[in-house]
């Protein structure tokens, strides 16, 4: 998603969400990583369990322990490449299709792993993504029981936690979306340079059932990353704080330590003192409009606020639009499992291993 989704790059590094252009001189969606490739199509089928009582009878759509061996390897992943930024606009950008004016699943589009699909992956407002998908195709491989819906956005998770932020209250069990046809139309993200930035905010934000709070807290991802004019239309070819890396050089990025997660981004939008970070118009409009303002103020001067307040948001994001099976989902945090209710013995979902012929 863009502004608050918004984010770059670094050679395997970027953030948040997108922001595409609509015409050849408008700048709008942003643009991370060019190219596509193809990706196997299949879509895995989870043989987890999870016990009920003294009986491991309930099937997921995710093996448990494979996320959390997964989760491993992308924390791994993350301290070699710094790719916490992309990662988290892959999840971002796979929820933030949402609409819940549509009942239907998956045409409701959310997080059920569809991005994984060329005619959503080319998107313009998902341009760079393919390198996120090229990052993490070889933990899918390793892990077959896991589906493409819960590893999005375990990665975007995980990412924000390695980055120094706050521990997201994650579920798991997501289905993935099964064809390409169950793709999303394009131009559900948010623009950079909307004509009326609140407004367009709320008309992406309300349309997946989110609030002004969690509008502005999921902004503040934009701690993490930069823009590349090259790629989006916005932002310096370099700055002080991008020149040297890490990853790729070049870009502008929102804040100073551009991949270290804290409220950095609220009192740089705040203060605007500083022509090397980038302020876009869906930024500024955070302490312009009364029903943002009382936010960002707030986060600027209280990150123990920001996260609590962020993790929640983050949390609710990573669930639009998903089908769990089991149907409320479970947890992969450290310590017992919780247990899950009788209703979940019979799962009635799975994601089937049906092959794109696209």
């Amino acid at each position: 998603m863009a502004s608050a989704f918004a984010a770059s790059s670094s050679s395997s590094s970027f953030i948040g969400l997108s922001i595409h252009s609509q015409g050849s001189h408008s700048k709008s969606h942003f643009h991370l990583f060019p190219a596509s490739i193809s990706f196997p199509r299949k879509t895995s089928r989870g043989r987890g369990r999870i016990k009920v009582g003294s009986v491991f009878t309930v099937c997921l759509a995710s093996d448990p322990q494979q996320l959390k061996q997964a989760r491993e390897d992308i924390n791994g992943l993350i301290k070699t490449t710094c790719c916490h930024p992309i990662l988290i606009r892959l999840g971002w950008h796979d929820a933030g299709t949402y609409d819940k004016n549509i009942q239907e699943w998956p045409k409701c589009g959310g997080a059920n792993g569809s991005i994984r699909f060329d005619i959503e992956l080319n998107h313009k407002a998902n341009a760079g993504l393919v390198n996120a998908l090229k990052l993490l195709q070889p933990i899918k491989d390793k892990y077959e029981n896991i589906t493409y819906a819960d590893l999005f956005q375990l990665a975007s998770a995980t990412a924000i936690e390695e980055a120094g932020g706050p521990q997201i209250p994650m579920k798991y069990g997501r289905v993935d979306a099964p064809r390409p046809e169950d793709c999303p139309p394009e131009g559900k993200l948010p623009d950079a340079g909307p004509p009326s930035p609140a407004d367009h905010l709320r008309d992406v934000f309300y349309r997946m059932g989110l609030t002004d709070k969690e509008i502005v807290a999921l902004s503040g991802a934009h701690t993490l990353g930069r823009s590349r004019p090259e790629r989006s239309g916005w932002g310096k070819p370099e700055t002080k704080y991008t020149k040297d890396g890490p990853g790729a050089p070049g870009g502008q990025s929102w804040t100073v330590e551009w991949l270290k997660f804290d409220n950095s981004y609220f009192k740089e939008i705040k203060e605007k003192r500083d022509q090397d970070l980038l302020v876009l118009p869906t930024d500024a409009v955070l302490f312009e409009d009364p029903g943002f303002k009382e936010y960002a103020e707030k986060y600027a001067v209280d990150q123990d606020a920001f996260f609590e307040d962020y993790a929640e948001a983050h949390a609710t994001l990573s669930n639009v639009g998903a089908k769990f099976d089991p149907p409320e989902g479970f947890s992969i945090a450290d310590g017992p499992q919780t247990p899950v209710g009788e209703k979940f013995v019979a799962s009635k979902y799975t994601s089937g291993a049906v092959e794109n012929k696209a």
